[in-house]
């Protein structure tokens, strides 16, 4: 199974024993929206919810920061995913949150884990069947053991190489004040932005390999070379990782606490205008 399955191969193996399906939609909690309340209208057949700020630290004060290992375990078991199950991760959100379902499942030790490319977007688009309510229980084991290497704290970020910011331009510069309370405007010292959008097409499909290694010159940060990958609170920044992996990089590390955690520290330092 490849990283990046289309919605033509997902169809094909809707049936297989050790496919699961997960839908990791989350939203932004001013946008009225909920993922869980979504799903349980319409997901993939067999699909199962990942509720990604639920599913998170709640003794750390930035939001949906990665849990322990053993609590992530015992929430997929309940769920019905398998640590060696084929894992194809969805959303039906703009923020493309699949890209941190697919982050969280590897950090815990899933190795054959994909995204849906376009997502439950594309596959209504083409008329695909969908179900309603909770799906069938299913038996699954999931040995979580953190990943080591693939996530910096907040005092290793200034150290740690690259930073690649996944926010957009306004809130990268500063000219927008961030929409959580008691959290600064601007971004790290030294870092780039790319815009975790401009890696997407309309239709919620990745850009073509080409276009993706464009998009990374031009912010003047090498895809192939460690990078720390940031944004608003450790979510879109996952698909500037996922992008740096389907160009062959699987040293990008995620700042989990990401500007959340960054802007609401009085004593970090922050930058006002582009990079």
């Amino acid at each position: 199974m490849d990283s990046l399955v289309t919605t033509d191969w997902l169809a094909d193996h809707l049936g297989d024993p050790d496919l699961a399906v997960v839908d990791a939609s989350w939203h932004m909690p001013a946008s009225g929206r909920s993922g869980s309340d979504e799903y349980r209208q319409a997901h993939i057949p067999g699909a199962r919810f990942l509720d990604i700020d639920a599913l998170s630290d709640q003794s750390k004060p930035a939001p949906h920061m990665l849990p322990d290992a053993a609590s992530f375990g015992r929430a997929m078991e309940r769920l019905g995913v398998g640590r060696d199950d084929r894992i194809v991760v969805y959303d039906a959100s703009p923020l493309r949150t699949a890209a941190r379902g697919w982050f969280m499942l590897r950090h815990f030790g899933a190795r054959r884990v994909a995204i849906l490319d376009g997502g439950l977007q594309k596959w209504l688009a083409e008329r695909r069947p969908v179900k309603s309510g909770e799906p069938t229980p299913r038996h699954a084991l999931f040995d979580a053991k953190a990943t080591g290497g693939d996530v910096v704290a907040k005092d290793a970020v200034l150290g740690a190489g690259a930073i690649l910011d996944a926010r957009g331009k306004a809130r990268f510069e500063g000219s927008e004040a961030d929409p959580r309370p008691g959290v600064a405007a601007g971004h790290m010292p030294g870092a780039r932005n790319l815009p975790y959008a401009a890696v997407y097409n309309e239709d919620g499909t990745f850009r073509s390999l080409e276009d993706l290694r464009r998009l990374f010159d031009e912010v003047g940060v090498d895809p192939k070379q460690p990078f720390v990958a940031t944004c608003g609170s450790g979510v879109t920044a996952n698909s500037l990782i996922f992008a740096a992996h389907m160009l062959g990089n699987d040293s990008a590390r995620l700042y989990d606490g990401s500007w959340g955690e960054w802007g609401a520290d009085p004593a970090t330092p922050k930058v006002l205008g582009p990079a």
